[in-house]
């Protein structure tokens, strides 16, 4: 018998949502290196557009995962999927009472409701395929993290309705949580530029430091374990809520 490449994802289609840039587009490439169609479905189109141009059967749509309309529109024009990644996520910096009502609305918004969405769209899909989910949470869903009220609230909620979704749906499609350290994305570029403007190598040193390994993740990594939780290699990991955290949360 012919040895075979493990981590193949031949003749599936994926979708990723914000796959245009960070985890999402390490993701993209990692998914169609191992054979899969990828949409790759962002909010900034001219970005989704060039990636998804280098990536062999691949395609862009635009989507604003809090639109359902938007959302609907994406999903008409798919008519089979086997893998999603709810990737798509924003941050947000300060405790409850540096909070305002309008920011916590907003990063809910986007980081619950808007997994929520897609994943309502996806399911009947992924139902059909037998196939396979994977949400981007953080180990901000799992722990407390200084100055981070919005954030801790949102991902925590990625993590729980993870764990529900297996429990609905444990033969019919498998689901699974990463939640990922600070990882070296355009994420984390913005939030230095935006919050540490004068002292952006001070504060790159004490994230680096946070993670006991002593550095940030690489989105690359994050890619590849969606990569295996979305291969046949995994098809016992169901319901599962992994990190990948350079030590964080063993503390």
């Amino acid at each position: 018998m012919e040895p075979t490449t493990p981590f193949r994802l031949d003749g599936k289609v994926a979708l990723v949502t914000g796959g245009a840039s960070g985890i999402g587009e390490r993701t993209c490439r990692a998914f169609s290196q191992a054979g899969a169609s990828v949409i790759v479905a962002d909010i900034d189109t001219n970005k989704a557009e060039a990636l998804a141009a280098e990536l062999p059967g691949s395609r862009a749509m635009h989507c604003d995962i809090t639109s359902e309309e938007s959302v609907k529109h994406v999903f008409q024009q798919i008519p089979h999927l086997d893998l999603l990644v709810n990737n798509a996520g924003i941050g947000l910096v300060g405790g409850v009472t540096e909070t305002e009502v309008s920011d916590f609305e907003k990063i809910f918004k986007v980081n619950v409701t808007g997994m929520f969405i897609v994943t309502k769209h996806a399911v009947p899909l992924l139902i059909a395929s037998h196939g396979s989910m994977v949400n981007i949470g953080s180990v901000a869903g799992l722990i407390g993290v200084r100055r981070r009220f919005g954030y801790c609230a949102s991902k925590g909620a990625v993590v729980a309705m993870t764990r529900q979704l297996a429990v609905d749906y444990p033969t019919e499609f498998r689901v699974n949580c990463i939640c990922p350290g600070t990882v070296d994305t355009p994420f984390v570029e913005g939030y230095l530029e935006k919050y540490h403007k004068h002292e952006k190598d001070k504060v790159r040193g004490e994230l680096n430091q946070r993670q006991p390994i002593g550095r940030l993740g690489k989105p690359d990594e994050i890619a590849h374990l969606a990569l295996y939780l979305c291969s046949q290699e995994a098809a016992f990991v169901n319901g599962s809520v992994i990190t990948i955290d350079g030590g964080w949360t063993a503390a």
